[in-house]
């Protein structure tokens, strides 16, 4: 059984060192890993199948603490087996390839809807302010220029790993005019700022969201300068166990991002995501339409009610 997980150990380690990165790329890597997983398990019984399911899913939640969006699509996956009269091993086999893929198609269908919307708030001649690298937030600003929309784009750099650098490159490329600027520098800029657009890692049942550390500051700034500060990001990154009582977990990474080698004596902490309060939040961007912070929880409980049973 030890063989058999080393796929699963590889790809968690994988997603633990940023080889695979951004919230959907990494659910949709960790749900293909978990199917493969499963094609290959040799096991006689549902009970030995189901387990070996639920250990395969939760060596992948646990490469990094804050991935709601991968957690609820292995979830949607084990609760899928776990709630099926299936018995014959193939069955259930099949049943994980049925469900990883429509949890995909889900993702996949909310960017078309996010996109929509997303564009719908771009005009010619906005300055939008966008930090980190954000595929949500990326391709909503690509398909506005593809339609024709001409707009400037401020990135921050996004340190410790210069994620901003991405966004900037992509953006470059199809010739959407782009400024880089040092994360420090956000508070100069934000006057000359239309807009803000953030992705998110994770929003929790009280309409926060958790996102690159950073995140927080520059809502506030917006805030202070009375710019729009709007959230693009899947409903799909709720996290449940908020509703409970339990935090978001807020991954700490390597010192070494920071500083290679630090003097003796200095602590180098390194916090990789931060929380935005809802009422810095001008609205979420998502499958839905543009919605308040506030009702989050009621869009979602109507949109997804199996999110709340999938703890």
């Amino acid at each position: 059984m030890v063989y058999m997980f080393n796929e699963v150990f590889e790809a968690s380690q994988a997603i633990r060192r940023l080889k695979v990165q951004g919230a959907r790329n990494i659910a949709k890597y960790a749900i293909k890993i978990l199917i493969n997983f499963s094609r290959e398990l040799d096991v006689a019984s549902r009970g030995e199948f189901i387990k070996a399911v639920l250990k395969a899913s939760k060596i992948l939640c646990e490469a990094r603490p804050t991935e709601p969006l991968m957690r609820n699509g292995l979830k949607f996956i084990s609760r899928s087996i776990y709630e099926s009269d299936e018995y014959k091993v193939e069955d259930l086999k099949m049943l994980v390839e049925e469900a990883g893929n429509l949890f995909i198609k889900m993702v996949e269908n909310s960017l078309e809807k996010i996109c929509i919307f997303g564009v719908k708030r771009i005009r010619d001649g906005l300055t939008i302010l966008t930090h980190c690298h954000s595929s949500t937030v990326n391709e909503v600003l690509i398909r506005a220029y593809k339609n024709g929309r001409r707009f400037n784009v401020i990135c921050t750099e996004t340190r410790p790993l210069f994620q901003g650098r991405i966004t900037a490159r992509k953006l470059a490329d199809i010739g959407v005019k782009t400024t880089m600027i040092v994360d420090s520098a956000v508070r100069f800029f934000m006057n000359d700022v239309d807009l803000v657009f953030v992705g998110a890692d994770a929003i929790t049942s009280e309409g926060n969201i958790v996102n690159k550390i950073g995140t927080s500051q520059i809502a506030l700034i917006a805030h202070e300068a009375r710019t729009p500060f709007y959230v693009i990001t899947e409903l799909l990154k709720f996290s449940p166990h908020t509703m409970y009582g339990d935090y978001e977990r807020i991954e700490e990474r390597d010192p070494s991002e920071v500083w290679k080698s630090p003097p003796i004596g200095v602590e180098i902490r390194n916090p990789a995501f931060d929380i935005t309060r809802r009422d810095y939040i001008h609205g979420i961007i998502c499958e839905e339409g543009i919605i308040s912070p506030h009702i989050v929880i009621e869009v979602i409980n109507r949109r997804y009610p199996w999110l709340y049973t999938s703890q």
